[in-house]
């Protein structure tokens, strides 16, 4: 599914102007799509009348508070009993002009902010004390201070009694901090059902930032398309559900993004014809040559969940290198695997020279190349590393102690002669690009676009809402749970990249399907066992029954429309 930046999406607002449909009129559909999701929920409960149900839209001065005005109207109209708590008047077309067309048919709440309140105060005690003294009983600062209160008992017992709350203060261009005023309204207690328009207010749709106080919907409507920053925690948890509306955007209105970064989430729709029909007389050569240079004498898990997310996925032959007592290990756990033994130093890591002869010669052979799982930062592990950017042929999947290799000298990238696919968390991340990993997370799109421009790689950036980026284009993957949080995980989509890589399904496809396909299999898991108990292992384990699923060809765990 196509996903959009708020740059873009106002981009493909304007060239919609020029097709023919006005900005009101988007505001008009967006507003009738708001009042279709609320009249749904509220119908959930036919007992009770709609003139019983009170809703509650908290409206700001830009275009949100437009929508939540025309989604106001509409649902007078059907007899809902309607407030909008009025943050401050709109400002802009077509939202001014949507305020005035509908203010009388619904009750409205004007908030007296408190930044406003002060400077009437401040002037206020001027003029007193300047005509009066200090001793008039009717001291006007006390009148507006009153009224400051009157105004929030109406607002808090609005939102006490309500059905429902929507959220319409502000769009897609917040960025910041929220107004400490405005997160206190948000934050007055009510059991009602919360719904934000496009997005929750103090949330920043670009990067998946969230302000301190800001709203929580239970459900979020997306007009058009579901921005960026919505696919990223912390913004995702204030989002809820998301469910996306048509709001009548022409079909060539997107040609506005032309030749700009192309954003999706990934869907099953996208995976199209995968997994692939194999045919009657395939043998294992069909299916590629996997070269996993992973494991160390004490991290031999990782080149064994390497070689299974390979075997797995589907690879025809997987040749595991690394030291013997690593191999001893991966042997009894995938015994489908081949191996070459490399010597070891004194604590059990690669040693270069002695090496790089058997690399280079199951190099020729390799489909793919999975380098880095568990295998420690040493010189020479570094210097193995720096051999197989420099001298590989076939794509190299750069994964955990891989990365950390290079950090010190990412340079290295700019002299492979293939296709490399580095797959980081964040922390991994910041050491490539000398950050913190709350950097990295503060923008998880920026930090993955820039490295793979300036590197020409394709950057997996794992982690909730994992991204895939290339030079052109960044995918965004829904699939997964904090189940998954457990060491292994990451070395098991290494190899399940590579797998797909030796395939020829394509590098930036090969990362799409292999996330997708690594969380499905992760969720399948903790269906059957719960988040907190699943391994890797069960990850692993639950791949065939993630393939089955996929050949039904359903959506699983799409976003929902509305018309």
């Amino acid at each position: 599914m196509q996903i959009v930046t708020p740059g873009q999406m106002r981009l493909i607002e304007e060239r919609s102007e020029q097709l023919g449909v006005s900005r009101k009129k988007l505001m008009e559909n967006a507003g009738r799509a708001l009042a279709g999701v609320i009249d749904d929920y509220c119908r959930k409960e036919p007992e009770l009348p709609p003139e019983e149900k009170s809703i509650v839209f908290i409206a700001g001065k830009g275009n949100n508070g437009g929508d939540c005005y025309a989604a106001a109207d509409i649902l007078t109209g059907r007899g809902y009993k309607v407030r909008v708590i009025c943050i401050s008047e709109p400002t802009v077309q077509p939202a001014a002009d949507m305020y005035k067309q509908t203010r009388d048919r619904f009750e409205i709440i004007h908030v007296i902010r408190s930044e406003n309140t002060a400077a009437a105060v401040e002037a206020a005690e001027i003029d007193f004390m300047t005509a009066h003294g200090t001793d008039n009983e009717n001291d006007p600062v006390e009148d507006i201070i009153e009224r400051e209160r009157q105004c929030m008992r109406r607002v808090s017992s609005a939102l006490r009694c309500a059905y429902v709350i929507v959220d319409g203060v502000f769009g897609t261009g917040f960025r910041g901090r929220l107004d400490k005023d405005i997160a206190a309204v948000f934050a007055v207690k009510s059991g009602a059902y919360r719904i934000a328009a496009d997005v929750p207010s103090g949330g920043d749709s670009s990067t998946g930032r969230a302000s301190e106080g800001t709203f929580t919907a239970d459900l979020t409507v997306a007009f058009g398309f579901v921005k960026t920053g919505m696919t990223q925690y912390p913004l995702k948890k204030n989002c809820g559900e998301i469910v996306v509306a048509d709001i009548g955007l022409p079909v060539r209105a997107v040609d506005a993004i032309d030749g700009e970064r192309q954003y999706f989430s990934i869907d099953r729709a996208h995976l199209g014809d995968f997994p692939y029909v194999r045919a009657r007389d395939a043998h294992k050569g069909t299916f590629g040559r996997v070269l996993v240079i992973a494991g160390s004498s004490s991290m031999r898990g990782a080149a064994a969940f390497a070689a299974m997310g390979a075997l797995r996925s589907g690879a025809g032959l997987v040749q595991a290198a690394s030291v013997e007592k690593c191999i001893n290990t991966v042997s009894v756990l995938v015994p489908e695997a081949t191996f070459i033994e490399l010597e070891c130093d004194d604590y059990g890591f690669m040693l270069y020279d002695s090496s790089v002869s058997l690399l280079k010669k199951a190099m020729e052979k390799a489909d793919s190349i999975v380098i880095g799982c568990g295998m420690g930062v040493t010189p020479d592990t570094a210097a193995i590393t720096e051999f197989v950017v420099k001298n590989a042929e076939c794509p190299v999947i750069i994964d955990a102690d891989g990365i950390n290799c290079i950090s010190s000298d990412i340079d290295i990238l700019l002299k492979k002669q293939t296709n490399i696919i580095i797959t980081p968390h964040p922390g991994e991340m910041a050491k490539l690009l000398g950050c913190t990993a709350r950097e990295i997370n503060g923008d998880r799109f920026e930090a993955a676009e820039k490295f793979a421009e300036e590197y020409a790689v394709t950057v997996v950036l794992k982690g909730a809402g994992s991204i895939i980026a290339d030079s052109s284009s960044t995918a965004v993957n829904h699939t997964g749970n904090p189940g998954m949080s457990c060491g292994g995980s990451g070395d098991l989509l290494a190899g399940m990249i590579g797998s797909l890589t030796a395939q020829d399904c394509g590098i930036f496809r090969s990362c799409c399907i292999g996330t997708y396909l690594h969380g499905l299999a992760g969720d399948i898991a903790a269906a059957r066992l719960g988040e907190e108990a699943m391994l890797p292992r069960d990850t692993a384990e639950s791949i065939p029954e993630a393939f089955r699923l996929l050949r039904k060809k359903e959506d699983l765990t799409g976003y929902k429309y509305c018309p």
